[in-house]
């Protein structure tokens, strides 16, 4: 490992001297391998310390994710037009037989639990509803500039974005689940009858939660993970951070477990983002639960056939029960 990836840096320009320290594996990672190292750079007498990670696609990933090369390109993007994420450095296929990305390596905790109850991050805890809602806004207003972001899925040009989103899922359902979900399949049928109107497109984050955020004790740091982008309904990404898998108990506080919608809502309309109707917003948390659902089936299926030995796939699809109760809860409620 460390000799191929030090041979593919110095490959770079600027970086020919460049060696590798302190190289480990990264635990979790669903979706993505992720190596942790430290690159030397620069003159031996001065070297310059870069802390870098190492992203490798898994061989069975997940249906509905981008692409690392394709990730990587909308990373640059997304750093390129300011908002909070690691800088993307290098990509490439050729030295592992898999897509693999090196970018930065932010400082900082990820674990929503020590947010939620450690004494050093209840600043953080009050600020980052803030935070997070105003991040999001620009993320909503980044420009598409010239080529209008044709390398990030677009579900469809003709039907509402809240449609083609709700029937990409469908079909994933139906053609991968091993066996029957009825509350899936339910909800899917509440939520066909319930669209909310059609808006604009904008780049989605897909998954904006507290475990997508690097944080310390002054708040929000970065946001990674952005597999699940595309361009689609604003108001997916408000609904889906109130998911309530993301709340890791603390049901109270609806948007991560720290904090309440309102304060996030009000951030993100300040920060220039559309303003937020309470039926829409009912809507999309319905479909946070259903995609976060759907996904739980899927991620278990490399497991299921063999493909990974991963406890961490295995117990994932354990959740599902959870958050069919879930949208049972909700869609009665409505």
């Amino acid at each position: 490992m460390k000799d191929w990836l030090e041979r593919f840096i110095r490959g770079q320009q600027g970086f020919e001297t460049a060696r590798i320290a302190n190289l480990r594996k990264m635990p979790g990672g669903a979706s993505k391998e992720t190596w942790a190292f430290d690159l030397h750079a620069g003159r031996e007498e001065e070297p310059t310390v870069l802390p870098l990670v190492l992203r490798i696609e898994r061989a069975s990933p997940l249906p509905v994710s981008l692409d690392l090369k394709t990730e990587f390109k909308l990373l640059q993007e997304v750093y390129q037009g300011g908002i909070p994420v690691p800088r993307p450095y290098w990509a490439g296929e050729e030295a592992l037989g898999s897509p693999f990305a090196v970018m930065e390596r932010i400082f900082g905790e990820t674990l929503v639990r020590r947010l939620q109850r450690d004494d050093r991050y209840e600043h953080a805890r009050r600020v980052m509803p803030e935070q997070l809602g105003r991040h999001l806004a620009r993320i909503h207003q980044l420009p598409e500039g010239d080529r209008k972001r044709d390398f990030i899925p677009r579900r469809s040009r003709s039907a509402s974005p809240a449609l083609s989103e709700l029937v990409f899922y469908e079909d994933l359902l139906e053609q991968l689940a091993p066996d029957p979900h009825p509350a899936l399949e339910l909800a899917i049928r509440w939520l066909k009858r319930h669209q909310p109107p059609g808006r604009e497109t904008v780049l989605v984050h897909g998954d904006y939660r507290l475990g997508n955020i690097v944080f310390d004790e002054s708040g929000v740091r970065s946001i990674l993970d952005w597999e699940l982008a595309h361009m689609g309904d604003p108001l997916e990404d408000l609904g889906y951070i109130s998911v309530q898998a993301w709340r890791f108990g603390r049901d109270d506080q609806p948007v991560g477990g720290i904090g309440e919608r309102e304060d996030f809502y009000r951030a993100y309309e300040r920060a220039g983002g559309v303003r937020p109707d309470p039926e829409s917003l009912h809507y999309w948390e319905v479909f946070g639960n259903l995609k976060w659902g759907i996904i739980t089936v899927l991620q278990t299926l490399p497991f299921l056939k063999g493909a990974s030995r991963s406890i961490e796939l295995a117990s994932l699809g354990r959740r599902t029960a959870e958050v069919e109760l879930q949208l049972l809860t909700l869609i009665e409620e409505h």
